[in-house]
Parts: C-alpha cells; structure tokens; sequence
C-alpha cells in the first residue's frame, strides 16, 4: 500500500500526520509515501525535507487517493470530495457526539481508524497519550493567560491530561484538588504528588465543593467511545466564582461542562455566566512541531503495519489496532457510534 499525507486544513491545525523522520524510515522499507505540497509549513519542513527522507511531493488529489490516508484531524469541510472508497483514513476521528460525521464518512466507502482508540498492550491509548500530556500542560498556561489567578486549580480526571496539568499547576504553586472516577486512580494519584494535592472521587458533591472554591477548572476526562460525562451542570458553572475559568480540554468529545462549546485558536474563550470558557479541541496544535514528532513517532509503527501487511492482516494481528477501527469499508463497526448515527452495526472482517 502507499501512504498520502494531505495539508490538514482545520483552522489554526499547524500539526502534520508524518514527519520527515517518520517517512525516511518508510521509504526505507519499500513503502511509497505521498506528501502533499506545503504540508509541512507549520512545523517549518519544506517540501525538499520530504523529499530527502524519499517521499514524493504531490498535489492534493493524489495524496488522498492513496490507498493508506496518514493525517491529525477528522474529515474537514472541502475535504470530503477528496476521499476516494475503499481507502483507508488514518487519524483522529471524534465520532462520538457527531453523528452526521459518522454517516459521512459510511457514505463515502472509506475504512477508518481512529488514532484515540488505537489501545496498546496494556489497554492504554498510545496516540492519544502524547497529545494528552502536552494538552494538560497547554490547559494550565491557558488558565494562567485567561483566567484571574491559580491559586486554586480543579483538575476532573486522572489521565495523561489530568496527570500533567496537576504537575504544571503545582510548577506554579497552585494549591490543587483532582477528582476522578475511579478509587485505584485516586490511590495513584497519591501515591505519585503526596500531600501536595488533593484527590478524591468526583462525586456531584466532591465536585460542587471543589468548583465553587476553584480559580481554574480543567476537564481531562475521556472515556473512549462515549461522549464526555458532564460533570459541570449550567447552574454549577452559575454559582462559580466571577472571572474563574474552565479549561476544557475534553471538548472534541462534548466536553465536561454544559454551557461548554467549542472554540478555535483565533477565538479560543467566551463568557457565560461570569465564567471563561477555553475550548479548543486541537490545543496541540499550539506547540507544532513538538506535537508533530511525538504523534509521528506514536504513528509510525501502525502505519508501517497497515501499508505492509495491508488493513485488513494489520488488524486481525493487532487487537489495539482492531479496537481503533470504526468503520469497515463504509460499515460503522463500533457499535455506540453506530447506534448514534442511526446506522447498523456491523461485525469486522
């Protein structure tokens, strides 16, 4: 198989599916990689740095007609007439919560694997993971640029995100308190800050109490395949203190706050009952080039395993890659999108 990698063109999207590392040790292996004119702008690699790594420069059209399309953000419009059936579509999906998304893409025949749901060996999330960890740290510097102070900072989750924004904000000497739903994340998490946090089980009264007293509020919970638990009710977020901000970080899956929407690079807040709001799905987007080389570097394995061994021995050798794939062909396989969208669920090959 040969691999596209198309310009993203989500507004502020400045990330790139495969770096010029990533592609020279593709092209090492045999593997035809495609990139499209400009792609690398943002994180500054100019097109003659692909070609070095032994890609082939293309226009637009040709990189989406590859059999294996490598990219960061969903389907974009003006992107749709691009997406050739039988093809497969290689990136961040966020289905969940969009349904006309889903029947999009089973229109159009194509075969989707989503880089969030990609699982490891251990269960972990592999290509979320990275983005995660810099969203976490974006999450406090956007509270820290937006917000009226940190002097006390409420992180809901216990993930990569909810890990490192509890690291940055104690950086900042934040007094902080993590609410999650589990009790062995809880334990972790104390295991890991000792007494320099509070952590607890975000119970509807653990998280009253927390986010009345809060400066900053940071959203990190993701529960994969469903839509972001909301935690933070439209009369919470009335009662929280005047100039607090929410940071929410889980957006692209509906987000943890009611009066939460989404929000872009060039107008990443607004104000609903006294409170910021900061919702930009794809914050990494905001460190380019560091965000590039984590996620191509995350990427690189399954990509060299799709285009050599072909989609379909690609997931039946690999479970974690199996459980990333949503749709088979223009079938829906995961059966909470299929159910959303009004779409019947069908088994994988």
């Amino acid at each position: 198989m040969n691999i596209g990698v198309p310009r993203e063109t989500k507004p502020g999207e400045r990330r790139v599916g495969l770096d010029a590392l990533a592609v020279r040790a593709l092209a090492s292996e045999g593997i035809a990689v495609r990139v499209e004119r400009g792609a690398g702008a943002g994180i500054g690699a100019a097109d003659e740095d692909y070609e070095r790594a032994g890609a082939s420069i293309v226009e637009p059209e040709i990189a989406w007609g590859s059999d294996l399309v490598v990219k960061v953000k969903e389907i974009q419009d003006g992107e749709w007439d691009r997406l050739r059936a039988g093809s497969t579509l290689f990136s961040f999906q966020h289905l969940v919560g969009s349904p006309a998304l889903t029947r999009r893409l089973a229109a159009a025949g194509v075969t989707v694997i989503a880089f969030e749901m990609v699982r490891d060996a251990r269960g972990g999330f592999p290509l979320l993971a990275p983005m995660s960890v810099l969203a976490g740290r974006l999450a406090i510097e956007a509270a820290a640029t937006h917000g009226t102070g940190l002097a006390r900072v409420l992180v809901l989750g216990a993930g990569h995100a909810g890990r490192e924004a509890v690291r940055c904000a104690l950086e900042r000497d934040a007094q902080v308190t993590v609410l999650c739903r589990r009790e062995a994340s809880r334990d972790a998490l104390r295991d890991e800050f000792d007494d320099r946090i509070e952590a607890g089980i975000a119970t509807p009264e653990a998280v009253e109490k927390a986010a009345l007293m809060a400066d900053a509020i940071v959203g990190a919970v993701f529960v994969a395949g469903s839509a972001t638990p909301k935690l933070l009710s439209r009369a919470l977020v009335g009662r929280m203190k005047r100039g607090a901000i929410i940071v929410d970080v889980c957006i692209e899956e509906g987000g943890i706050a009611e009066s939460s929407r989404p929000t872009s690079h060039a107008q990443p807040t607004f104000i609903e009952h006294g409170v910021v709001h900061y919702a930009v799905g794809n914050m990494p987007a905001m460190v380019p080039e560091i965000a590039t080389q984590a996620l191509a570097s995350a990427a690189l394995p399954y990509a060299r395993r799709l285009a050599s061994k072909g989609p379909l021995h690609a997931i039946h050798d690999d479970p974690g890659l199996r459980a990333g794939t949503l749709l088979w062909n223009g079938n829906v396989t995961h059966a909470a999108i299929a159910e959303e969208a009004g779409l019947a669920c069908s088994a994988l090959p």
